[in-house]
Order: C-alpha cells, then structure tokens, then sequence
C-alpha cells in the first residue's frame, strides 16, 4: 500500500499538515514528531497536531536534517509548546548557528509559498523562519523510549547532507528515513538525492535496508505501508546505481561539461514531470550537487565551472 495523504496511516502513526512538506507524529505516553516540514504551514501543523493529540503537548521532535522544507516549523511549534524538545544531530545543531544558513533557509521557505499554493496548499501564512536552539544532540545508535515497548532508535545515515539522521521504530517497524532513503516523484521514480558524497549516500542506503520494516516515511509526497515499504529501500539502491550510470554516460558525451551533462539529465527526469512540480532553479541546483557528487565517486576529470 503506498498512503498519499495525511491522516493515520497505522497504530497511532500519523501524517500531518501536508503529504508535500509532511510532519509525522507517533502517539505515546511521550507523544513524538518527525521534522517540522515549511514554516508556511506551521499554523495547519499546530491545528493538526492538536486534533490527533487534544490536550496532551508533543514531547519530542525528531529532526532528519535542517534543510528548510523539513525544520522550518521548529520555532514556531516550540512557541506553541513550550515543553517540546528538538533532538537532532550535532553538525545540524551547529548548522542552524550560520548565519548564511539561517538566511537561505528564510530565503527559500519564502520562496516556497508561491510553489505551495500552486500544490494546492490551503492555510498558508505569513510566519517568517526564525533559528533555534537544539535541545538534545543524539548520537547514531542512541536509543530514545517513547513508553514502555515503544522507543525511537538514531541511525546517522548522512550522503543528502552531512547532519542527516534517520529514525526507527523496531517494535512497529516503522522507518522515518526521509530524502536518506531517496523519494520518489509524482510518477514514482526514485530520485538518487546524493547532495554531499554518493559512495556515503550509498552507503547509507544499504543499511537502511537491512531494516525489518513494514512503513517508510520518504521526505516528500508518499508513505510505503506492508510490501510496498520492504521492496523501497531495494529499488532506491537499483536507482541510486542507475543514476551512477547515466551520470557516467552523459559526463563522458558531454566531454566533462558540467552544464551540458546537467541539461541531458534534465531531459530525462525532469521534464516529462506534470504541474506542479519542483521549481526549475531548486531542481538545478540539487541536480548539480547530485552530478558533482557521482563524478567525485568515480574519479572522473574535474568538471568545468558552470
């Protein structure tokens, strides 16, 4: 089954605000969400948390990574519930202390709102990103409990950026593995987001596989459930290898030319995508950290400034 919505998707485990920029919450005696999705809809994640939760505050939030579109409600939940705890790696606890990271993630989150309404998203507002402090720095292999039989482990899984952390559920089986795991588009192709080092990427993917799992939550738009969520993980390594290939392929054709091999690949997985879809220059620019990345894996002459 693969959950395109939000809403529950199993025992207490929800999908909130937005299937496009999702926050995830597990009911428990320690109620818990996943990353905080885009600031714009900090106010449908509020309300949406509250309907699953009533009375009862969120006690922890999980962060994967601090790009924009995943920490971008955390100040504004924070101010809402007070009591909340934002866990999240080291590197992104001292990421979110840059100012020029603090000034991108404010400058893309308000560049997202016309890409948001275009989605058909209701409910945006005018709230501005405002940095944070992290209250818990985990640690890969640390093991947090949520009630008695339920507990959240770390895996650091970096490859789409350096902070990246991935969290499982053992006993439900449920993996939060975000862009680590790849995502898939509109269409379902898997998208390889190797931003930082494909060969850790990789890396990172297999052990994600060797999870015993039954739901996978990606970054964006799906949610795999049964099945579904234990054959993901091996068509993200097929496609992770795939991209590998074609990078190689259209790098030598175009002579090491980063900006013709850009343009090939772009034919490919890009263009056939229907509205509403990843704005162009947000795709390029992933795109071009994605090629670098492989050409560095394969050791490939230098490519040429764009």
């Amino acid at each position: 089954m693969i959950f395109s919505q939000t809403g529950e998707v199993k025992d207490g485990f929800y999908v909130l605000g937005s299937r496009n920029a999702p926050v995830y919450l597990q009911r428990a005696r320690k109620p818990a969400l996943f990353d905080a999705g885009i600031v714009k809809l900090s106010r449908v994640y509020e309300d949406e948390i509250r309907g699953v939760l009533g009375e009862i505050p969120p006690e922890m939030l999980f962060l994967t990574h601090v790009h924009f579109d995943h920490c971008g409600a955390v100040s504004y939940l924070k101010k809402h519930f007070p009591g909340l705890s934002i866990a999240a790696s080291r590197k992104a606890s001292e990421i979110v202390k840059r100012p020029n990271a603090v000034k991108l993630i404010q400058a893309l989150s308000e560049s997202a709102a016309e890409a948001l309404a275009a989605m058909g998203e209701s409910g945006l507002s005018d709230e501005a990103f405002e940095p944070f402090d992290v209250d818990m720095i985990l640690e890969d292999g640390d093991v947090i409990q949520l009630e008695h039989g339920l507990t959240v482990r770390v895996l650091s899984t970096p490859g789409h950026t350096w902070d990246f952390l991935s969290y499982y559920m053992p006993e439900k089986k449920i993996l939060i593995a975000s862009e680590a795991g790849g995502c898939a588009n509109i269409l379902g192709d898997i998208s390889t987001d190797c931003l930082t080092d494909f060969g850790v990427y990789l890396d990172s993917l297999r052990r994600l596989a060797a999870l015993d799992v039954d739901v996978l939550c990606q970054g964006h738009r799906f949610v795999y459930v049964h099945e579904d969520a234990k054959a993901f993980l091996p068509r993200s390594i097929r496609a992770a290898l795939e991209f590998k290939d074609m990078v190689r392929e259209s790098w030598e054709a175009e002579h090491g030319d980063l900006a013709r091999t850009m343009a090939r690949i772009k034919e490919i997985e890009y263009d056939p995508l229907p509205l509403p879809k990843q704005p162009e220059p947000a795709y390029l620019i992933n795109l071009g950290a994605r090629v670098k990345s492989v050409v560095a894996y394969l050791g490939l002459e230098k490519e040429p400034p764009l």
